[in-house]
């Protein structure tokens, strides 16, 4: 999906930075701007500031900083579509497609609204189920035998299908409305198409999105019977591989502890919370997927897959391992716990207490030990035909890394296990040596000089991107980042396409650039209010500054020229700038940034 920056402008024109921020974050005024605890990381003082001026927003203890986008993005884990269509629901706003024709605009249209009524559909369920719990004794024993307190019961909104077939007809006098069958609450009969029940007599637990709406439900049998746990099928809101249960309940946890305990079951999740081990989710009757890993791995840096130790829990925790490796980084970690015995992590945690869990969790096995120690057990490389095996077995897992250095210290391992050098390995496997490949990050091709004219220049830019209209531009050095940045900035104020309307929008129309990191980080000192005069007095000491040091480079190359001997026209050159050349530095003038 392609969104047009002129959307983009306006959305950003719209909202409020402190009101979506407040929404996730306890704000105080503290001066011009807003002050509280990070949610990015634990902190006891407020080092988070939101800037309504800017329409930006910093932490000085971690360093994340942005505008409403990029914090819906960091803080929910949001995709950047996803985060610019959440925004533009808020302030009624459809979001556009310059890659659509106005027939397909339509279309995406109704499907956003249905979707929006199937989650309708889906939050009345899940009311009247709350409803439900709270009239049968039968359920409320089960939830209290499994150690659970209403407390819990109601921050994840747990609820009771009763066991008639048709318990909805009484919440949905339309019983026949296909909304019911679409949201995957009804089901129809293949034989006579009747209608009843998907679940009944099932404990129920609300499946919620990133912004905490409804989008299936997960149905625990009370006692004997099969299936044990019950899923929502697909559906247009519901896709199994892509959410897990108790993310927007966890996240809090997740990012006080940056870390994230990944399980298998409602129970184990609910279980966990109970036991004071809130920083935990749930994978959806599936094994972990690849959007399972980016997201977990978006909300912290550690993430720990607890599975059962049996032969399913050892094909889960396998196939985690695999889905990763695509997605590691040198500074993230994934770990794998199975549990001792043949205990779950609610069932461990309920006998063992909460610190001998923990404890469990700080003895996970990194990944790359576990990747090896499948590996070795696989292919046996006790024989030089088990040795072959093992680099043959290896060459599909180091090419899916995505962590350089991690990958060298595998490659290493498993060169050593197999008697043969990191570099045969490397060239069986297809793996480009380290040594060659550049891991710089691509925001920022060079350091900065904080002191240099270019970037004083750009500090006051910042403030007032018209005045790029008065630069000499062609007295920028162009080989110093913020010389790049200065020149992009004019280059968009010449074509009008620069939003004015905050620093927020700048960043924005900036996001992706190599120039994102050096604005984003010149804005995290940027003073809210300065004196223009001032302002301007030490912009145009600044060109002053340029134009003197153009000057003098100039002089400095017609006289080192002039020992070979210079044209008359160059000598007049020369002549007329050591006229123009005044004794003395220019002075730059006291700075108000």
């Amino acid at each position: 999906m392609s969104i047009p920056q002129s959307f983009i402008q306006e959305l950003l024109a719209r909202v409020d930075v402190v009101e979506i921020v407040g929404r996730y974050v306890p704000l105080k005024k503290g001066g011009a701007n807003y002050m509280g605890l990070c949610p990015f990381h634990g902190e006891k003082s407020p080092s988070f500031s939101v800037s309504p001026s800017k329409q930006f927003f910093h932490c000085f203890g971690c360093g994340k900083s942005g505008n409403a986008i990029g914090f819906l993005m960091e803080h929910a884990g949001m995709g950047f579509v996803d985060a610019v269509e959440d925004l533009a629901r808020q302030v009624g706003l459809t979001v556009p497609d310059d890659h659509t024709s106005p027939a397909d605009r339509e279309r995406a249209a109704a499907a956003r609204q249905r979707q929006a009524t199937l989650s309708d559909v889906l939050e009345k369920a899940a009311q009247d189920y709350r409803k439900q719990l709270r009239q049968s004794p039968r359920a409320v024993d089960y939830l209290k035998g499994r150690g659970l307190s209403g407390e819990v019961a109601q921050r994840y909104g747990l609820g009771y299908a009763p066991a008639g077939w048709r318990h909805l007809a009484s919440v949905f006098p339309e019983y026949d409305d296909p909304l019911l069958a679409e949201s995957g609450l009804v089901i129809l009969g293949e034989d006579d198409g009747k209608r009843y029940d998907r679940f009944r007599d099932r404990v129920m637990f609300p499946i919620l999105d990133q912004r905490g709406n409804v989008i299936g439900f997960g149905g625990r049998v009370i006692g004997e019977g099969e299936p044990k746990y019950l899923n929502s099928p697909e559906t247009p809101l519901f896709e199994k591989g892509r959410e897990l249960y108790g993310l927007p309940q966890a996240r809090k946890a997740i990012q006080e502890e940056d870390a994230v305990l990944v399980v298998e079951g409602y129970m184990d999740v609910v279980g966990l919370v109970q036991a004071g081990v809130e920083n935990v989710v749930a994978t959806l009757g599936t094994a972990a997927t690849d959007a399972n890993v980016q997201k977990l791995l978006k909300q912290a840096n550690r993430v720990v897959f607890c599975f059962d130790r049996d032969s399913a829990g050892d094909r889960a925790a396998w196939r985690a391992m695999e889905v990763s490796l695509g997605h590691l980084a040198d500074n993230k970690t994934v770990e794998i716990l199975q549990m001792p015995g043949n205990q779950d992590p609610d069932e461990f945690i309920r006998e063992h207490g909460r610190e001998a869990f923990v404890q469990q969790t700080r003895s996970a096995t990194r990944l790359s030990e576990f990747l090896l120690r499948e590996l070795v057990k696989r292919a046996n490389p006790g024989t030089a035909e088990g040795r072959a095996m093992l680099v043959y077995e290896a060459k599909p897992l180091l090419q899916k890394m995505t962590a350089p250095i991690l990958r060298v210290q595998l490659t290493k391992e498993i060169a050593h296990r197999a008697q043969v050098s990191q570099a045969e390995v490397e060239a069986q496997c297809g793996l480009k040596p380290l040594a060659r490949s550049r891991y710089a990050p691509a925001q920022m091709k060079q350091r900065p000089m904080p002191s240099s004219v270019e970037y004083k220049l750009l500090q006051i830019v910042l403030h007032k991107p018209e005045w790029t209209a008065r630069l000499p531009l062609e007295l920028i050095d162009r080989d110093r980042v913020e010389g790049e940045a200065l020149n992009a900035i004019a280059d968009a104020i010449d074509h009008g396409e620069l939003p004015a309307g905050g620093f927020g929008m700048l960043l924005e129309f900036f996001r992706g650039t190599p120039h994102e990191a050096l604005i984003a980080a010149i804005a995290e000192n940027m003073v809210e209010e300065v004196d223009l005069g001032a302002l301007e007095g030490v912009f145009n000491d600044s060109i002053v500054r340029l134009r003197h040091t153009a000057l003098t480079a100039e002089i400095e190359e017609l006289t080192a020229r002039a020992r070979q001997g210079l044209s008359q026209e160059d000598r007049q050159r020369l002549a007329e700038l050591l006229a123009k050349k005044r004794p003395g530095a220019p002075s730059t003038g006291g700075s108000p940034l």
